[in-house]
């Protein structure tokens, strides 16, 4: 069924279209709210309140094809909120770099060697770089979409992440990866 006329039943009431909405892409959901949240537990918690506001405000949604990042920009603003309430985010004005998050034996991720390894390297980049670099790479969003879910200007998540990738390249070899394409340009 197309998400749009799922979208239209959802907002005349139809609970089913929205959980079959919700269902369409629950694992995006749960890396999403996981890499925010670090746990199973709170990742949890962010998508019941992810969908409680679904559920409360599917009547605003103007575009039903719009769905997704509208889905999405709630998660992450309730992850937000949920680190805020427990102390554990930095507000996006504050250039502090945040401590990378404990990896445990819960961690659905922790068993695969170049995730953790990411993530060390992720945790040496300040909290809107890395944040931007996992948003695009690690959940395949759009610019934009990423610009709308952190409120920033477009313009500023390319640049979070531009920079961020120069920090990244320069950890791990620098110019010895000298385009984008992954080709060694000089050994």
């Amino acid at each position: 069924m197309k998400v749009s006329h799922l979208v239209k039943q959802a907002q005349k009431g139809n609970k089913e279209a929205l959980l079959q909405l919700i269902m369409a892409d629950q694992d995006a959901y749960y890396r999403l709210a996981y890499t925010y949240m670090g746990n199973e537990h709170d990742a949890m918690d962010a998508m019941e309140d992810m969908i409680v506001t679904l559920y409360e405000k599917i009547d605003q949604l103007q575009k039903g094809e719009a769905f997704y990042s509208w889905s999405k920009t709630i998660l992450v603003n309730r992850c937000r909120t949920l680190l805020l309430k427990k102390g554990r985010l930095l507000p996006l004005e504050d250039e502090q770099e945040q401590t990378i998050a404990a990896f445990t034996d819960d961690n659905p991720y922790r068993h695969i060697e170049s995730e953790l390894d990411m993530q060390v390297l992720l945790s040496h980049l300040n909290a809107q770089q890395r944040e931007a670099i996992e948003l695009r790479y690690v959940h395949d969003l759009p610019y934009q979409t990423i610009a709308d879910m952190t409120g920033a200007p477009l313009g500023t998540i390319k640049s979070r992440i531009s920079q961020g990738i120069l920090k990244l390249k320069a950890m791990i070899g620098g110019d010895r990866y000298g385009d984008d394409r992954g080709e060694i340009t000089g050994v």
